[in-house]
């Protein structure tokens, strides 16, 4: 389980960015590319080193309107950091 205090940010193989040919964000990395569904992405773009996982989940509850978000994020920074995409 990841802490609500814990401060992720993208690993630095990988390089996140938006791209207009596929109207989508991506995660770029030396052996290829991961398309990212808009979920994954606005959570990904967070996570910067800065902000705590809590602050995050606040953060996409009040600009989508939506809560609870806690379980979903802290599931997919599961896999996130499992796939070597945050430490």
């Amino acid at each position: 389980m990841i802490a609500a205090d814990a401060r992720l940010r993208m690993s630095t193989l990988f390089r996140m960015q938006f791209e207009p040919a596929q109207d989508s964000w991506v995660l770029l990395y030396p052996e290829g590319m991961v398309r990212l569904n808009t979920p994954a992405a606005e959570i990904l773009r967070r996570c910067d080193g800065r902000r705590t996982v809590s602050d995050i989940v606040t953060e996409l509850e009040a600009e989508f309107a939506q809560a609870p978000l806690h379980d979903d994020v802290v599931v997919f920074l599961g896999q996130a950091l499992e796939r070597g995409w945050l430490q």
